[in-house]
């Protein structure tokens, strides 16, 4: 967001940069405002503002065939304040969104430019090396395994394995990254599960068994998404939470379930 207004304040073609409230719930309800009227040194400091500034939202636009297309409403919005470049950033889904826009408003004969801005936490939207927001996380579970490693360390006595559930519906890059926190093959985290590999809860199992003998404790990382041979989420039952507004099932609640399993099958 920061990269964007910054570079626009630089060009003659953008006169004014809005910025919506709630992205594209804020287009929506037309909660729109002027950031090019900013101190440039509020629009710096964002650099190192943590979360989405001006809100996120988890809103599917209504189909371009119902009659009253969110769609339109977005392009009424545009021609009423003159837009003609819009930037969404966001991960597969506002991806999605950008192009939908951008391809009604040719059908329109409405001059537009939609430019997608990859910014994902799960690292996994394609075309792109990394996306911004995967570097943060990534240092974050990093040190949290770091530092709770170390607890799992001391009262191994009476607190024989730590479990850290972490993002990742479909990608292991979250989890993949707490690995940076080890250094020698005692430290955290000792096993890492990811959803790109087949789950079962035999190999649990046997993983824990092995690192207990090894190391006297076990401290386990894993992604929410994590799947059984079959590819389905092993929390998709259990889970009870749903589907969000693009049909994707709420996950969570993957580690308590390992940990109660550990706990029946080796106490």
């Amino acid at each position: 967001m920061c990269g964007v207004i910054q570079e626009a304040a630089k060009t003659k073609k953008i006169k004014r940069l809005f910025a919506e409230h709630d992205g594209i719930l804020g287009i929506l309800k037309e909660e729109l405002f002027d950031v090019s009227a900013e101190k440039a040194s509020v629009i710096e400091a964002l650099k190192r503002t943590p979360a989405a500034a001006m809100g996120s939202c988890r809103y599917k636009l209504k189909s371009l065939d119902e009659a009253q297309s969110d769609f339109d409403r977005v392009l009424d919005v545009f021609k009423a304040h003159e837009i003609r470049y819009f930037f969404y950033a966001g991960g597969n889904d506002s991806m999605d969104t950008a192009d939908k826009v951008n391809k009604l408003a040719a059908q329109r004969d409405y001059e537009l430019v939609c430019i997608g801005i990859p910014k994902t936490i799960d690292n996994d939207l394609a075309y792109t090396d990394h996306c911004p927001g995967f570097g943060s996380v990534a240092k974050y579970v990093a040190t949290c395994a770091m530092e709770a490693g170390r607890d799992n360390e001391a009262i191994s006595t009476f607190n024989t394995c730590s479990m850290v559930e972490v993002m990742g519906r479909n990608a292991g890059w979250i989890a993949a990254a707490a690995g940076l926190a080890a250094r020698e093959p005692q430290d955290a985290p000792h096993l890492i599960y990811m959803p790109e590999a087949a789950f079962t809860f035999e190999k649990l199992i046997r993983d824990v068994k092995e690192v207990y003998r090894e190391f006297g404790r076990v401290f386990i990382v894993v992604s929410e998404g994590l799947k059984d041979e079959k590819g389905n989420y092993i929390t998709e039952e259990s889970a009870g939470f749903g589907k969000d507004a693009f049909g994707h099932v709420q996950l969570g609640g993957v580690a308590e379930m390992l940990k109660m399993l550990s706990k029946k099958k080796l106490g």
